[in-house]
């Protein structure tokens, strides 16, 4: 019964526009609507090789050059409005057309329009400035020939049920642009939200991301009870529905799930934070952000590793900025016998406090390990506060102007050398290392 009621709707609409059809004011109407259209065509041409919108912008605030810009490019659809709306006063005014409905309806429709891409022009996105301008301009056009109520009508006639819920295709159009709308608007009032805690210099980074995830959450499920509410929907028609998925769900994105908690858990202790510079496994830098369901470490070459939250639970740390920034490094290095060991510590110390990058809070120290055969080992370990920005370049300075020092002092690092002697032109070969360099 409620398709046949859509289908007589429909039969009674095009009876309607038939009889319309076949009246002569209609043809001359229609005649006017064209040649209003290519006269509004080669004007909006005309505009666009004499007038640049960005030099006619130049010095004005950002919305009113974005006006222009919106304005320049409807400006076929305005001129061809202006133009059916003269054309129709004339008429009437002249009692040549009592009322000129379709010249009406023409004036409105291009109106519409215009009015619908200066409200969609704050929009970046062009996919969704198209389906939202043709949307709008539908219900638009509907409601200027009187035909919205019909369809409305006639879309909600039209039903089936699951379970205490009743959908119509009506209800379901509603509540896709609502829900557009509605996601769109809550995406601009996150990263209005977003700005604002990330220029809080009084929260850690931790709790800016915790709170930013968290105000992301909670604006997208409070806008979706919103928008199903204001249709009307009880939710807790979803209540079975949900269960099902929930538990389906909790299956099958394990894995996320226990990611996202992760998430939550390293933002509320923070045991990490952007910017520490850690060591996971075989992966180490500095974390450069902390997402959903995993952190970026950026190694500092290029690379960045893409960690799961549930890995920096379940997994041994190493963090080497949690508490203090400032972090040792350790070189070690060997000489011969001959060296005077307090020269050689005194020498690889005021090297270390003559380098950039080592600070001098902490002062470096020099220690003779062991008496190898080889020779004497050392250890020389400085602090640096900035880590993050690599400590291999750090050791590399000072270990070449250890070998500067070394050259200069006549000091000589140990190293192998081996000597092969021929007995008699044949075997048997005997090999001698000598280390002493």
């Amino acid at each position: 019964m409620e398709w046949v009621n859509l289908q007589q709707a429909f039969d009674a609409a095009l009876r309607s526009a038939e009889v319309y059809v076949t009246s002569p004011w209609f043809y001359m109407q229609a005649g006017i609507i064209l040649a209003a259209a290519g006269t509004a065509l080669a004007s909006a041409s005309f505009l666009r090789a004499r007038v640049d919108p960005a030099s006619l912008g130049m010095g004005l605030p950002a919305p009113l050059r974005a006006l222009i810009r919106v304005l320049m490019n409807r400006a076929g659809t305005i001129i061809f409005a202006i133009l059916t709306s003269f054309a129709r006063l004339v008429l009437v005014q002249t009692e040549i057309l009592s009322r000129g409905y379709l010249l009406s309806t023409a004036t409105s429709l291009a109106t519409a329009w215009v009015i619908i891409r200066l409200a969609t022009g704050l929009i970046r996105n062009d996919f969704v400035v198209r389906v939202v301008s043709l949307t709008a301009w539908a219900v638009a056009a509907l409601s200027i020939i009187g035909k919205l109520d019909d369809i409305a009508d006639a879309l909600n006639s039209v039903s089936f049920t699951v379970g205490a819920l009743r959908l119509t295709p009506l209800l379901i159009i509603k509540a896709t642009v609502l829900l557009a709308i509605a996601l769109w608007m809550t995406g601009v009032a996150n990263k209005f939200l977003e700005v604002r805690i990330a220029r809080s210099h009084d929260l850690t980074p931790s709790i800016q991301v915790l709170l930013i995830k968290l105000t992301r959450v909670l604006l997208i499920v409070v806008t979706i009870a919103v928008v199903m509410g204001s249709l009307g929907i009880d939710l807790s028609a979803f209540a079975l529905f949900s269960g099902a998925v929930g538990v389906g769900v909790g299956f099958g994105l394990q894995k996320i799930i226990a990611n996202f908690i992760s998430g939550v858990i390293l933002l509320a202790d923070k045991s990490v934070k952007p910017g520490d510079l850690v060591t996971v496994g075989d992966s180490f830098g500095r974390i450069s952000a902390m997402n959903t369901r995993y952190i970026s470490v950026a190694a500092g070459d290029g690379r960045e590793f893409l960690i799961p939250n549930e890995d920096l639970i379940t997994q041994k740390v190493v963090n080497w900025t949690y508490t203090d920034k400032n972090t040792l490094v350790k070189v070690n290095f060997a000489t011969n016998y001959d060296a005077d060991p307090n020269l050689v510590c005194k020498l690889a110390v005021d090297i270390a406090l003559g380098t950039p990058r080592v600070t001098k809070l902490k002062p470096p120290t020099c220690l003779l390990t062991e008496f190898a055969e080889a020779g004497m080992k050392f250890s020389l370990t400085f602090w640096i506060d900035d880590p993050y920005a690599g400590m291999d370049n750090v050791r590399s300075d000072v270990m070449q102007k250890l070998w500067e020092a070394f050259k200069r002092e006549d000091i000589r690092v140990p190293y192998p050398v081996r000597e092969i002697r021929v007995r008699g032109g044949a075997l048997p070969v005997e090999t001698i290392v000598d280390t002493s360099g």
